[in-house]
C-alpha cells in the first residue's frame, strides 16, 4: 500500500469503512460507536498504513505526549481490535511490534467516496433508540448548524478587530450563565444546568478552548462588558443568552459575542415544548458550533457526559440539576437531590457518580471514626452502582479515585482511575486538578505541576487552584514563580476563606525565605480562630522571640491537640523548631485520628527536613506512600541553602 492519503480521505478493509473527515466508522453496515481518541489512533494507522508507527508517535499525534500512560494506549488498540472484529493473536488489521508500537497490515481498497451521514445516526450504546420526535429535532439542529455556518460565512471579515488574533477567536470561548427569565428564583437549577451542558457538548468540538464553569460562572450578574469579560478568560467569543420555562414551553435565546469589539455575530431563538428538552440542548449547541465554525471531533456526546439520564426521565434529570446547583456552594444539601434522581430513575449513572461524590466529601470534610467509614462504605456502593451502569463515564472513574484516596488511602488504585478518568475528559477538565492533588500526596511534583497547569488553562478564575500551584512551586524551591502565582491569586475575587488561605501562603513564603517579621505579619492579618493561630506559631518559630515562639506553641498544644488536623499543624511547628521526635510522635498522632498529614507529607518542605530519619520511611511505607526519597520536593534547608548561594 502507497504512502499516507490526505486526511479527509476514506477507507474501506474488509466490512469497515472509515470516513476520515466525518470521523465515522462503519462496520458491516451498522455504525461503531468509537470514541474520539480511539478513532485518532486508527487514522493515524490507516494513514501510515503499510508502516510501523511508533509508540511515541501515537501519543504525540492523538494526545500530544501529555503524561499519558502507555497502558491509556493499550486500552485504545484493544478498543479498536474489539470493534473492528481482529484478535491480537492473529490479526488481520493492526499487528503489534512488541517494543516499538503498531502497524495496520489490511489490504486497502481503492478511495471511496465519502459515507453519506444517515438521516438518523445511530445512537451510542448507552442511550436508548430515538423516539420519532427526536428524529425530527435532530433534523432541525443539523438545518440551524448549516444555516448558522452559512451566516457566519457570510458576515464580513473586516469587522474582527486587529487586535484579536483571528485564530483565538475562532478558538476559544467561555459560556456565560444563562439568565433565569422564569420568574422564579427556584427555576435557575434549570437555566445553569443547560448552561452547563452546552460546556459541555463544545468541549467535544475539535480545535476549541472552553472556559470550565468555575470561571465564566463568575460573570452572572453582566456588570461587566464583553470586551473584559473576553480579557479576564482569554477568549474570543462569548455565548450568552437566557432560558424561560412557562408550563410547558420552553423559550432559549441565545447570542455568539465577538470579545475583541463586543459585536453580536450570531443570534437564535428556540420554542420548544420541554418535552423536547434534550433534543433541544442538542439543537442548541449544534447551532452555536456552526457559528463557531468549529467540528465536531466525532459525534454529539452522549446522554452520560451532558449529565441527562439515558431513559429520558426529566423529573429525575430536574433533581439532577439541583444536585448540581447546590454542589460548589453547599455540597452536604447536594445529597438529597441526587438522591432523589436515583429513587426517580434507578438507572441514573451520573446521579450515582455525584451522591458518592458529594457523600466523600461530607465525611471527609464533617465526619470521623464510624461516622466516616458508614459514609464512605454507602459512597462505595453508590459509585459502584455508577460504573455498573456506565462503565466509560470519566468522571465516576475520577470520583472513584476520590473515594480510594480518601477513604482507603489506596493511591496507586486511586491513580490507576485517575488514569482512566483522564483518557475519557477534556484537557482543561477539573479532573486535572483532581489528580495533580494525588501526585503531589505522591511527591510527584513534575508531573502534578503540569495537570495544575491544564486545569488552570481551563479554569483561569479559580482562586484556589492557583494557590495549589503556589504549594508546587513552593515546594520545588521555585519561589519567585510562587510569588507571581500569588500575585496572580491576588486579582481574583477571593472569598473571605480564600483570603485567610491566601494570607497562609503568603506568610509560608515569608518562612521559606527566612523573613520571620514579614510572616508574621502575614499571619495577623487573617481573622481570629484556628488558621491564625497556626500560621503565627509557624511564624515565630524563625524568629529571635523565643518566649512568645514557645507560648504559641503550647496554645496550640492545649486547643488543637485534640482536633482534626491539630496533629499535623503541631508536627510542623516542632519540624521548624528541629525537634525530629516530637515531629514524628505528632504525625503518629495524626495517622491515629486518621488526620489530613499523610496527604501532604511527601510535598512539605517543613517535614522533609528529616527525610532521611528512619522513622520517615517507616512512616511512609505504613501508609502505602513512597519512600521520602523519592519525593522531588525539597527540604526547608535545602530552599534556605540555595537563597543564601544566590
Amino acid at each position: 500500500m502507497g504512502k499516507a492519503r490526505a486526511a479527509d480521505s476514506s477507507y474501506r478493509f474488509g466490512d469497515v469503512e472509515v470516513d476520515a473527515r466525518r470521523r465515522r466508522v462503519v462496520r458491516a453496515g451498522q455504525d461503531v460507536p468509537l470514541e474520539p481518541k480511539a478513532c485518532a489512533v486508527l487514522l493515524e494507522l490507516l494513514h501510515q498504513a503499510g508502516d510501523v508507527v511508533t509508540r511515541d508517535a501515537l501519543l504525540d499525534a492523538v494526545w500530544g505526549h501529555r503524561h499519558v500512560t502507555p497502558a491509556v494506549l493499550n486500552r485504545i488498540i484493544a478498543i479498536l481490535r474489539r470493534e473492528l472484529g481482529d484478535d491480537a493473536d492473529h490479526p488481520r488489521w493492526i499487528r503489534t511490534v512488541h517494543g516499538i508500537g503498531y502497524e495496520f497490515i489490511g489490504a486497502l481498497e481503492a478511495p471511496v467516496e465519502p459515507l453519506e451521514p444517515p438521516l438518523v445516526s445511530s445512537p451510542p450504546r448507552s442511550q436508548p433508540v430515538r423516539r420519532p420526535w427526536l428524529a425530527v429535532s435532530w433534523a432541525l439542529a443539523l438545518l440551524a448548524a448549516v444555516a448558522a455556518v452559512a451566516s457566519w460565512m457570510l458576515w464580513p471579515r473586516a469587522l474582527l478587530p486587529p487586535a484579536v488574533d483571528a485564530s483565538a477567536a475562532r478558538n476559544s470561548v467561555a459560556v456565560l450563565p444563562l439568565a433565569n427569565l422564569s420568574g422564579n428564583p427556584e427555576q435557575r437549577f434549570l437555566s445553569d444546568g443547560l448552561s452547563d451542558s452546552l460546556i459541555t457538548t463544545l468541549s467535544q468540538f475539535e480545535g476549541l478552548k472552553v472556559i470550565g464553569r468555575g470561571s465564566s460562572f463568575q460573570f452572572r450578574d453582566g456588570r461587566e462588558d464583553a470586551r473584559t469579560i473576553g480579557a479576564r478568560l482569554g477568549v474570543g467569543h462569548l455565548v450568552e443568552g437566557s432560558v424561560q420555562r412557562a408550563g410547558d414551553n420552553l423559550r432559549i435565546g441565545i447570542e455568539v459575542v465577538r470579545t475583541g469589539d463586543g459585536v453580536t455575530v450570531w443570534t437564535q431563538r428556540f420554542d420548544r415544548p420541554y418535552k423536547d428538552l434534550f433534543a433541544l440542548q442538542d439543537e442548541v449547541a449544534l447551532a452555536v458550533a456552526g457559528a463557531l465554525q468549529v467540528r465536531l471531533l466525532h459525534r454529539m456526546p452522549g446522554a452520560v457526559e451532558t449529565g441527562r439520564p439515558a431513559s429520558g426521565n426529566l423529573e429525575a434529570y430536574a433533581a439532577y440539576l439541583r444536585g448540581t446547583d447546590y454542589m460548589l456552594d453547599d455540597p452536604d444539601k447536594a445529597i438529597e437531590p441526587f438522591a432523589l434522581a436515583t429513587r426517580l430513575d434507578p438507572d441514573y449513572a451520573q446521579a450515582w457518580s455525584w451522591l458518592a461524590f458529594v457523600r466523600t466529601q461530607h465525611a471527609r470534610g464533617t465526619q470521623s471514626g464510624e461516622a466516616a467509614r458508614t459514609a464512605y462504605a454507602q459512597a462505595r456502593r453508590e459509585i459502584d452502582t455508577a460504573l455498573r451502569l456506565q462503565p466509560d463515564f470519566g468522571q465516576a472513574h475520577a470520583i472513584r479515585a476520590n473515594l480510594l484516596a480518601a477513604a482507603d488511602h489506596d493511591w496507586n488504585s486511586a491513580l490507576a482511575e485517575f488514569r482512566k478518568a483522564l483518557s475519557q475528559v477534556s484537557d482543561t477538565d477539573p479532573t486535572h486538578g483532581a489528580v495533580s492533588r494525588l501526585l503531589a500526596t505522591l511527591g510527584r511534583i513534575k508531573e502534578a505541576t503540569v495537570e495544575r497547569h491544564k486545569y488552570i488553562d481551563g479554569d483561569p478564575l479559580a482562586a484556589f487552584a492557583r494557590g495549589y500551584l503556589f504549594e508546587l512551586l513552593a515546594c520545588a524551591g521555585r519561589l519567585d514563580e510562587a510569588e507571581a502565582t500569588l500575585r496572580e491569586m491576588a486579582g481574583l475575587d477571593l472569598s473571605a476563606n480564600t483570603r485567610d488561605w491566601f494570607a497562609t501562603q503568603r506568610s509560608y513564603l515569608a518562612i521559606l525565605r527566612g523573613e520571620a517579621a514579614a510572616s508574621r505579619r502575614e499571619a495577623e492579618t487573617m481573622a481570629a480562630g484556628t488558621w491564625r493561630d497556626r500560621a503565627i506559631a509557624l511564624a515565630l518559630q524563625i524568629g529571635d522571640e523565643r518566649a512568645a515562639a514557645d507560648a504559641a506553641l503550647q496554645h496550640l498544644l492545649d486547643s488543637q491537640g485534640e482536633i482534626r488536623g491539630g496533629a499535623y499543624a503541631i508536627a510542623r511547628v516542632y519540624a521548624l523548631r528541629g525537634d525530629a521526635d516530637q515531629v514524628f510522635e505528632w504525625l503518629r498522632r495524626d495517622r491515629d485520628r486518621d488526620g489530613p498529614g499523610v496527604h501532604f507529607v511527601l510535598f512539605d518542605s517543613l517535614l522533609l527536613r528529616f527525610r532521611d530519619d528512619p522513622r520517615f520511611a517507616a512512616y511512609c511505607k505504613e501508609a502505602g506512600l513512597p519512600p521520602p526519597e523519592a519525593s522531588e520536593a525539597l527540604s526547608f534547608d535545602v530552599i534556605r541553602t540555595s537563597l543564601a548561594r544566590r
